[in-house]
């Protein structure tokens, strides 16, 4: 594989374009808005910049990077050429399928088509293509360059040839892989998004401060960033529309906590707004 496609352009799409980029392969961006694409191009150079300066990358890496680097607009365009194309647009199951069945349609026969969600069935997904057995769902983390892990879900149909070729430009990207036998919120997701909500509610009930529930969860169990903070750098609307899902798929127990409701609602929605849980500088 040396062509990567990657559909969507907002903070995880912009970041596996990033990790892809500088792993050697021809990467092409793909996003409806122009805006966003600007937004992802600077994002993505000023990253670069970032890595020469610390070391992390040589400037010959870094020229390479950007030579291998297109943007555009067309999906057909991005998709044509490429080996893989991981979709990375919101976590809404009827956008998922349609752009599913746009680049069934637009990419090679031979092409791996992977789906970045966090939560939704690769097999509902993959089911409305041609080519299910070359269908699966890669779940990166944010920030991808920074986090080691990417969730390998098999879809009913996913093939063992397309499992193991993810799972070398995984390799090639630096990653660690798990591999997950589908079920909805897969095994990150699950965890997470219990266990945010429960910070939430804690919050709600006037348990702790935000502050103080974060500390709690970094010093006392050892995670290194706190479930609040988490969210807030998710994005509470892509939370709230996890929790919906997974309310659907697996129950009660998943019910959004109130208090997401309500900042989703009043357009407090993390760090991409300047505030959510916390409130941030632009």
């Amino acid at each position: 594989m040396r062509k990567i496609a990657v559909i969507g352009s907002g903070v995880m799409g912009r970041g596996i374009a990033y990790a892809a980029a500088i792993s050697g392969y021809h990467v092409a961006l793909q996003d409806i808005s122009s805006e966003s694409l600007k937004k992802a191009k600077v994002y993505i150079y000023e990253e670069l910049g970032k890595s020469v300066e610390k070391g992390y990358l040589q400037y010959a890496q870094k020229e390479q990077a950007i030579a291998h680097l297109t943007f555009t607009s067309s999906l057909a365009e991005a998709s044509s050429s490429a080996d893989l194309v991981i979709e990375a647009v919101l976590e809404l199951m009827e956008l998922k399928i349609e752009v599913f069945k746009q680049l069934d349609e637009h990419s090679p026969r031979h092409a791996i088509l992977a789906t970045n969600t966090s939560t939704m069935s690769p097999t509902e997904i993959g089911a409305q293509t041609s080519r299910p057995g070359q269908c699966l769902a890669m779940h990166f983390f944010n920030p991808v360059h920074k986090m080691k892990l990417i969730e390998l879900v098999r879809g009913l149909e996913t093939t063992d040839e397309t499992v193991a070729s993810v799972k070398e430009v995984a390799k090639s990207m630096n990653k660690e892989t798990v591999e997950v036998n589908e079920f909805p919120g897969f095994v990150t997701s699950r965890m997470n998004c219990l266990i945010g909500n429960e910070a939430m509610n804690m919050l709600m009930e006037g348990v702790a401060s935000a502050e103080d529930i974060d500390k709690a969860l970094k010093l006392g169990l050892n995670h290194p960033l706190g479930p609040l903070a988490l969210a807030d750098l998710v994005g509470l609307d892509t939370r709230l529309r996890n929790m919906e899902y997974l309310q659907r798929t697996l129950g009660e127990k998943y019910r959004p906590c109130p208090l997401l409701v309500k900042y989703v609602k009043a357009g407090r929605l993390g760090r991409k707004t300047g505030a959510g849980f916390y409130v941030y500088n632009k």
